[in-house]
């Protein structure tokens, strides 16, 4: 086209601005094929989505014509069409980024009204935690994260630490667990909650204010193992030890502490774990409870040194860390990592499974049986993204997130909530160490150095992966996962192998775990290697696919680097994902991400804005985000700057202080069991604070005993005393308890009178007692019973008018037939603050805000007895027990015990017994059973 180099120049340059970041079908690659089509990509690409198609023909004609004049004029005008259009397309672009910026402060402005109006009903650390629209591509949600944004501030909330010497108890029982090494990938237990919980670890003993971190897991000396794990005691040293000289201590640090339980020579998967973790409480109990003494010589000035939490990590030690913390006292935290309901729905979606087989394969009944204990134990769990709360578990009996909210509004604003008590959840994504990380700032056409002797710099595992490769230079898509079914990697194959665009623009890397011999491989995993050989052989993909048998955690950011050296990308397609740690660790060397949009990447895809989400089912979106990337430098480039530049939002120091700004108000506590009289001055406060207490519910601490033989049966206990005996022993017993509460009540001295009176209209009854007595005194008549609760009332006279003391009744009257009682005895409800009913069937407390009724049913108590209840089968088989008690006298059979229906309750089966002096043994069922 001579004579016409500035339309030269114009069509260069269209040709060298690449395709659009929303184009996933052109690139500029195939132009070097010669399949790249200039004048169908400047129709697409310049005056897409305008009518003007016939600007390709007016091209065409112009080409054609002979005439160089005509030909001139054509391209003339059609220069002139592009311009209005171009001019056109501009406008209404700016017009729709005017209407998208409106509507998004429409959106935030109601969104601030909303959090408003719900402020009687959250707590300020609930107003951060409101749930926002993903936000579009390049637009950034990380204000909403409670995260420190300058080293400034991390210094201000070390320096308020200084005082404080915590010890806090993590524990992860499945899995080979050591500080270096780590052998991920090597079995499905090990895997990213090993390196999260070890980490955590070691950041947490660093942390200004915390004096020891114990990581509890099992001690494995098993021959196929390496003998590291066999080691009762490792210490994981501080990354960066900067700081910390003042704080260090004889037994300061972090430690992973193993506990023999379960085969001692053999090393078993999590799943036949579960016969074992009594054996495991057993040893982490004398653990806690020796190193707490040492502690207290060290730094508690002679008392012990109680943990300030008890943190599980997957279901467990969920399980065992419940039993610790009810054993000890201490506050239980939880981390679920990956749970039993979710997993059971994908893999009933999936079909390859029934139910049983299900069961049978992954205990999942057994593991979802420890997560309600866990749920139900908690004081807080912490998740690591918002849907983990709202689509995982939602889907347990033990958690409701509107109910959740109401029971937290309620205690915030010191309202009784009748028993009921749930966990707080708490999004704290996980941390990841940076420092040590440089992100790949070369090109993988560069000169490659070269040492002295001949040889390439460039670490090992490059070469061993870039032997698998034809053309090492294409963009590498990286996927690192163990050989797991749920973590979708056939799906991801197929994608690949089934788009010719992306084969023939990049190489795949897969990172699946070590391995020497496949079929030493567990079933599963094996099976599903070999369905990966199978799809590489089936579309040929051989120089296009890596797969190698082993590499260190070592190598793992040097893979990374090899990624971004040769401009790739990072891919988890896994069906669902609870937070995805190998997400942000890619972002940090500074690749691009695709992940999937089930699970824990959303939220990390709203903070790093690093990439695309895709549906982990759809194979066609999978290759389309991955193309998409590949292809277009100019997002590639964008993403990995979003990247790098708001990677720093998941840092361990920033993790660790949200951590601990949730545990910071609990007072190390201890078992009530182990206290002595000089312990109550370290005892916990009475009046809530903004801590774990204060969503902590109301919590009976249920205590009594007799000094009697703890040998003799209670049936020889019964007929070896006379009632004034057993009055005695009982009187005896109460004034032996009341020793130690009227030695706290004066060392309090009168400001707890004080406190006590302004507190009283503020906290229900329960909350303000220091100790609860159950009085269940077996009685022939009424009048034994009341005589019995007058002693105990006389015995303690002066607690209970300081009111650090309260009680229960206990009996198997009906509430009417209590009222009864309460009337004819001379006794006042409000001496009582609560009742138990119908043998444990009923609960009621005392009110003071009704005249008209003064006993308060506790409807929460009936649904904690419904849950896995059962009851009519209980009657059926009672009834039959009672059937087969019978006295034959001749051919006539009399029943001797009969189902009384008319004294029976929803939760109590109440049978008589006609002929007291045949029948010699009678067993009573509690409700609770």
């Amino acid at each position: 086209m001579a004579g016409n180099d500035w339309i030269n120049s114009y069509l260069e340059a269209i040709l060298d601005v690449g395709p659009g970041i929303d184009d996933a079908k052109s690139s500029l690659l195939l132009r070097e094929r010669g399949r790249f089509s200039p004048t169908r990509y400047f129709v697409e690409e310049v005056v897409s989505g305008f009518d003007e198609t016939d600007l390709h023909r007016s091209w065409v004609k112009a080409q054609a014509t002979r005439s160089p004049k005509e030909r001139n004029t054509r391209l003339e005008n059609m220069c002139w069409r592009i311009w209005n259009l171009a001019r056109q397309k501009k406008q209404l672009e700016g017009e729709e980024a005017q209407r998208i910026t409106k509507r998004r402060l429409e959106r935030e402005r109601g969104r601030r009204d909303a959090v408003a109006d719900m402020s009687e009903d959250l707590s300020e650390g609930e107003k951060g935690d409101t749930v926002t629209d993903i936000s579009a591509h390049g637009e950034s949600n990380r204000g909403r994260l409670p995260r420190i944004s300058s080293v400034d501030t991390i210094e201000a909330w070390a320096s308020q630490q200084k005082g404080k010497k915590m010890y806090i108890v993590l524990i992860s029982l499945h899995g080979l667990i050591r500080g270096e090494n780590m052998e991920l990938g090597r079995d499905s237990d090990t895997g990213g909650q090993v390196k999260y919980v070890v980490e955590l670890a070691r950041a947490l003993g660093s942390m200004p204010g915390v004096y020891r971190v114990d990581l509890l897991t099992r001690q494995i000396s098993a021959p196929d193992v390496d003998c590291s794990y066999g080691e009762p005691t490792e210490m994981l040293p501080p990354r960066n030890s900067e700081g910390l000289m003042d704080e260090m201590g004889e037994s300061s640090g972090a430690y992973i502490i193993r506990i023999p339980f379960g085969p001692k020579d053999k090393y078993i998967p999590k799943e036949l774990l579960w016969p074992y973790i009594p054996e495991f409480v057993d040893g982490a109990l004398g653990h806690i409870i020796q190193m707490s003494k040492v502690l207290g010589d060290q730094i508690g000035n002679g008392h012990p040194v109680w943990p300030i939490a008890i943190h599980g990590h997957y279901a467990d030690a969920g399980d065992s860390g419940a039993l610790l913390s009810g054993a000890l006292n201490v506050p239980m935290l939880f981390t679920g990592h990956s749970l039993g309901r979710d997993k059971m729905e994908q893999l009933l979606r999936q079909g390859r499974l029934s139910r049983d087989e299900i069961n049978s394969t992954y205990k999942i009944m057994r593991r979802i049986e420890a997560e309600e204990l866990a749920l139900d134990a908690s004081e807080i769990v912490i998740t690591s993204t918002r849907q983990e709360i709202e689509e995982q578990w939602r889907l347990y009996d033990g958690f409701d997130p509107i109910l959740e909210r109401k029971l937290r509004a309620r205690i915030r604003r010191n309202v009784s909530c009748y028993g009921r008590s749930m966990p707080r959840m708490v999004v704290i994504p996980p941390g990841m160490e940076f420092n040590h990380i440089i992100p790949h700032e070369g090109d993988i056409d560069a000169e490659t150095e070269v040492n002295e002797d001949g040889k390439s710099p460039d670490p090992p595992i490059w070469s061993e992966i870039m032997r698998f490769f034809s053309n090492p230079r294409k963009p590498m898509i990286l996927a690192l996962a163990r050989p797991d079914p749920k973590k979708n990697l056939t799906t991801l194959v197929k994608a690949f192998g089934e788009c010719r665009p992306l084969r023939e623009l990049s190489n795949l890397t897969l990172i699946m775990g070590n391995r020497d011999n496949i079929d030493e491989m567990s079933s599963t995993n094996s099976s599903l290697l070999l369905s990966i050989l199978k799809l590489i052989d089936k579309y040929d993909l051989y120089g296009q696919v890596a797969y190698p048998k082993h590499h260190r955690q070592s190598d793992v950011p040097e893979i990374y680097r090899l990624a971004a050296k040769t401009k790739g990308v990072f891919i988890n397609p896994a069906f669902i994902e609870p937070f995805g740690l190998t997400l942000i660790e890619a972002a940090a060397h500074g690749l691009p991400i695709v992940a999937t949009k089930n699970g824990g990447p959303v939220d990390i895809h709203r903070v790093l804005d690093n990439g695309l989400l895709v549906d982990p089912h759809d194979q066609q979106s999978i290759a389309d985000a991955l193309l998409k990337l590949v292809a277009d430098k100019h997002l590639w480039a964008k993403c990995r700057a979003n990247g790098l530049k708001n990677i720093h939002l998941f840092s361990w120091p920033e993790h660790c202080k949200t951590y601990l700004s949730k545990i910071a108000g609990c007072n190390p506590r201890q078992p009530r069991w182990l206290r002595n009289d000089d312990d109550d001055e370290n005892s916990e406060s009475d009046s809530p604070s903004d801590s774990l207490r204060d969503i902590q519910d109301i919590s009976l601490n249920l205590k009594f005993s007799l000094d009697g033989d703890k040998n003799e049966s209670q049936e020889n206990v019964d007929e070896s005393l006379d009632p004034e005996d057993r009055k005695s022993k009982l009187e005896s017993a109460v004034l032996t308890w009341s020793r130690g509460v009227l030695k706290s009540a004066q060392k309090s001295g009168s400001t707890d009178k004080g406190d006590q009176n302004s507190a009283a209209g503020k906290f229900p009854a329960l909350r303000r007692r220091k100790h609860i007595f159950v009085i269940a005194v077996d009685s022939d008549t009424s009048t034994d019973l009341s005589e019995s609760v007058r002693k105990i009332f006389e015995a303690v006279e002066k607690e209970r008018a300081e009111g650090s003391i309260g009680f229960i009744l206990a009996t198997s009257f009906n509430i009417t037939e209590l009222r009864s009682f309460l009337r004819s005895e001379g006794l006042n409800p409000t001496d009582f603050d609560a009742f138990i009913c119908n043998s444990g069937g009923d609960l009621y407390y005392s009110s003071l805000h009704s005249e008209d009724n003064l006993l308060v049913v506790d409807l929460y108590y009936h649904s904690q007895i419904e849950y896995r209840w059962g009851g009519e089968g209980l009657r059926k088989t009672l009834v039959r027990w009672a059937s087969s008690i019978t006295d034959k006298k001749g051919e006539k059979e009399d029943h001797l015990v009969v189902e009384d229906e008319e004294t029976s309750a929803d939760y109590c089966y109440s049978f008589k017994v006609r002929k007291p002096g045949v029948v010699t043994l009678f067993l009573s069922y509690p409700s609770f059973l």
